[in-house]
């Protein structure tokens, strides 16, 4: 890695699911080298009527890139969310342009959850929780927890989840950005 290249760390991603809703909960800050220069950035984007929910962490242009080409996907497969994240990992990987991209996506709709990476990866969360970002890990924990030991709905245990992460993850704060769709 450059010593002189900036890295930007942004973000807490989290998806949960329970047989009410999927939520997508992320925090709001963007943290440039050791300066946080926003605190309300919205890390979740909506599409198909509001029946499919996309989460990212990683660079903001493309992450919007990858969003748009999830999109066009899901236009292109009827969509058929696992059909079309198959499809943009392999673009994502394959692709000169694509496979530069430095973010993750998590794409969820009533029926299905999915952890997208450049990498060729397109995962299924376990118990219905999946996280990302540079607090993704604290965020899963506590919701795997939460989820577990609680009868606490999807949308409780998200901001729950990122309110932890927030209180670990430098990188995150507790301006939390949210999207549910009700099963």
């Amino acid at each position: 890695m450059d010593k002189n290249k900036t890295i930007i760390r942004a973000t807490t991603v989290v998806c949960v699911r329970d047989d009410k809703s999927v939520v997508i909960a992320s925090d709001g800050q963007v943290t440039l080298g050791t300066s946080v220069i926003k605190s309300n950035a919205n890390k979740i984007r909506t599409f198909h009527n509001d029946q499919i929910i996309v989460g990212f962490a990683g660079s903001t242009a493309d992450a919007l890139t990858l969003f748009d080409r999830l999109e066009k996907k899901c236009e292109e497969f009827s969509y058929n969310l696992k059909r079309a994240c198959v499809e943009l990992a392999k673009d994502w990987r394959t692709d000169k342009y694509l496979r530069r991209l430095e973010s993750m996506i998590i794409a969820a709709d009533k029926n299905e959850t999915f952890l997208i990476s450049g990498t060729g990866d397109v995962l299924e969360p376990q118990e219905g929780i999946i996280a990302i970002g540079s607090g993704g890990n604290f965020a899963l924990s506590a919701a795997r927890a939460l989820k577990r030991k609680s009868n606490l709905p999807a949308r409780e245990i998200a901001e729950e989840a990122l309110h932890v992460a927030a209180e670990l993850c430098i990188y995150t704060n507790d301006t939390l950005n949210l999207a549910e769709i009700k099963i």
